[in-house]
């Protein structure tokens, strides 16, 4: 018979998940938990310095694993300020556990200190929440947790715990086995036939990657079955890194900030291959005029998002990785020949219409700036971007190359998102390289854990674009409010640099600097966290573009 406190069970129920970091910060309501992490010792804390931030931190941590993560925060303000990161996990698809102390059960509702409903409040941005009623409760609700966050469409999980019952004795005769996720529907094989059929009737067929291929771990199996069809492969943000850009059938971003030709060859296909991907409306742009003349085959391990944007012609809800394995296996030796005249037809157009990336020659440039930085990190490399005008060029220029190498806000597009992710990734990785694009906008939001990346000497490097203010909302302003600018631009300029330092960070501005290409070099391979500053001017937007309302073929710029 095993006799502990809640706590103590929380915390040993937690190493045998496998979890051995945890970002958080803790708070009155929260407190016997840590003193019992404190006290097992098994599993390494991280001090954020906003809990918003340490759920980014357990983000990046997932995202760059696959694995679900952990962070902490107290009762109140510290649950209220979780809520940013939790919806952005529950958007991106991205398995979270966050435990929350609460004041203890005798005191709910009764508005006492630091007392808010945490259960209520969280309902809308989490896959599923807890709030947990006794003690004996733990050794379900934490595994179910787990299985929760892992199974299906991953997602966030929230686990409230009242203060009384961390400290509340339980005893029991045997620990339950960890959670873990549920076996994947299986695909009727009636339905594969038919997808199959239509596969190998198309004279265009196009394969669209979203990042269910990444949470499938079948990003293997997109790019054999792209070279068996003959089938070029466009990725939605987080499906990036399924095709490298040097491969012929990469078609790179499709959506509002594709290549124009990437919008044009999906735009004349005649079958749409979804895997893993929403087709939302950054994707498709208006979407009645998305892939007009194609029918649509779209796999989803998420039932809710089929014919939920777009009406598919066969729909199949299941894992994307057995799905591909299988149209690989009845795939005819012969089936890409059909297709060359579609392979020069894409090619002429990549020829005729291409990413246009001015300066990219020079560090100081906004795509000069991420062109250096690939030329000069390894190819294992993680890539993070925070939200805005930089993201989109570094989605549209950066070779990715590889699964879980490319983290971003996707469905939330949550600014501030750059910063603690990058930690976390680093925090999961220490000895690779992570590279976050940020701009200044985006730095501000989470400014603060600079002292936690210094904390822990993480290997993060920010390259931050500094336009002076919201460089994606004075493009919109003067693109559809008739050139009304004025609540993008911080009035007083901030320096970076020394503020950077003043975090203990090691900082250069390459707009100052004589070799800029040289300052970068030696920012890049310092070990520790390091920001690089390269000015942007105002007026340097991000083309091409479809403006909200349009059709994707109606892109704007180069």
């Amino acid at each position: 018979m095993y006799s502990m406190q809640g706590a103590d069970l929380v915390i040993r129920l937690l190493e045998r998940q496998g979890i051995d970091v945890v970002c958080g910060i803790p708070g009155g309501a929260v407190l016997p938990l840590y003193d019992a992490l404190l006290r097992h010792g098994g599993i390494r804390h991280v001090l954020a310095r906003h809990e918003q931030g340490a759920g980014f931190m357990a983000q990046g941590m997932a995202r760059a694993t696959g694995k679900t993560a952990v962070f902490f925060a107290t009762s109140g303000p510290g649950a209220t300020n979780t809520l940013t990161a939790l919806a952005d996990a529950r958007a991106d698809s991205v398995p979270v556990v966050c435990i929350t102390g609460q004041v203890a059960s005798p005191l709910l509702g009764t508005d006492a200190f630091q007392e808010v409903d945490t259960y209520g409040m969280s309902l809308p941005v989490v896959k599923h929440n807890f709030l947990v009623r006794s003690a004996q409760e733990l050794l379900k609700v934490i595994p179910e947790a787990f299985r929760i966050a892992a199974s299906g469409r991953p997602g966030p999980v929230l686990v409230d715990i009242p203060r009384n019952i961390q400290l509340a004795p339980v005893e029991f005769a045997a620990w339950p086995e960890p959670g873990t996720a549920t076996p994947h529907p299986q695909a009727q094989e009636a339905t594969l036939q038919q997808a199959l059929a239509l596969l190998l009737s198309a004279k265009r067929p196009v394969i669209m990657a979203g990042g269910g291929v990444m949470g499938a771990g079948a990003v293997d199996e997109v790019r054999a079955l792209a070279k068996a069809m003959g089938a070029p492969v466009a990725m939605s943000l987080l499906g990036l890194g399924t095709m490298p850009e040097e491969n012929p059938l990469s078609l790179g971003l499709i959506g509002m900030h594709a290549a124009r030709y990437t919008n044009m060859v999906i735009d004349v296909c005649d079958l749409l291959l979804v895997v893993g991907a929403r087709l939302d409306d950054r994707a498709t742009g208006l979407v009645q005029g998305f892939c007009p003349e194609a029918k649509i085959v779209h796999i989803d391990i998420d039932p809710s998002e089929l014919g939920k944007i777009r009406q598919a012609h066969i729909d199949i809800v299941a894992d994307a990785g057995a799905c591909l394995r299988w149209f690989l296996e009845h795939m005819p030796a012969d089936a890409a020949k059909a297709r060359a005249p579609w392979l020069a037809q894409v090619a002429a157009l990549k020829l005729a219409h291409p990413l246009h990336t001015p300066g990219a020659d020079k560090p100081t440039t906004p795509y000069g700036m991420v062109r250096a930085v690939a030329q000069r990190v390894p190819e294992d490399t993680i890539v993070v971007t925070d939200v805005g005008q930089h993201q989109m060029r570094t989605a549209q220029f950066y070779p990715i190359r590889h699964p879980r190498k490319w983290l971003t806000s996707g469905g939330q597009g949550t600014m501030g998102f750059g910063l603690p992710a990058a930690i976390g990734a680093a925090l999961a990785f220490p000895q690779r390289t992570v590279v976050c694009f940020s701009g200044d906008g985006s730095l501000l939001m989470n400014l603060q854990e600079m002292a936690t990346a210094a904390d822990q000497d993480v290997n993060v490097k920010v390259i931050l674009a500094d336009n002076g203010g919201l460089g994606l909302i004075q493009q919109m302003q003067n693109l559809l409010f008739e050139g009304r600018t004025g609540v993008w631009r911080y009035e007083r300029p901030v320096d970076y640099v020394k503020v950077a330092e003043g975090f203990g960070w090691y900082a250069v501005d390459l707009g100052a600097s004589q070799n800029p290409a040289k300052a970068l070099q030696e920012a890049l391979e310092r070990p520790g966290p390091a920001l690089v500053r390269v000015p942007v001017a105002a007026e340097e937007n991000v083309y091409p573009q479809v403006l909200p309302g349009a059709a994707n073929t109606q892109m704007i710029g180069n």
